[in-house]
């Protein structure tokens, strides 16, 4: 292995690893459900079951705790009977929805690009 391809393998796996697994956890299917639905002030775990389609309760548990680990998601407890429990972005979850609506905004405005790029490729491949 030469000297070179061991520097990129070092930064690689130095840089390269602890952003990925940001990203999977921030960019997974369930994450940004949340994180969206999160972004209109503090909501209640059912509010996100109701907004988040097909997402299991269990899921949902599994998702807020690693949000919530991640620095992302603020869990508060009220102490009433029973606990109403509410979910809101830090500040650092709120930069992260900015970035998130920027992406969705870019998909929709290259969303027909993308679909004819699809077509003309899918096209070509067939011959």
């Amino acid at each position: 292995m030469s000297h070179s391809h061991t520097r990129v393998a070092e930064a690689l796996r130095d840089e390269a690893c602890p952003v990925t697994e940001v990203l999977d956890h921030v960019a997974g299917k369930w994450s940004i459900g949340i994180l969206i639905a999160a972004a209109h002030g503090p909501v209640r775990f059912t509010e996100l079951e109701r907004a988040i389609e097909g997402i299991s309760r269990r899921m949902l548990t599994l998702n807020l705790r690693r949000l919530e680990r991640d620095g992302l998601l603020i869990r508060t407890v009220h102490p009433t009977v029973p606990p109403k429990v509410e979910y809101s972005l830090t500040p650092m979850a709120r930069e992260l929805h900015a970035c998130l609506t920027g992406l969705v905004g870019w998909a929709e405005r290259h969303r027909p690009a993308i679909a004819r790029a699809r077509a003309a490729y899918d096209a070509t491949a067939r011959t």
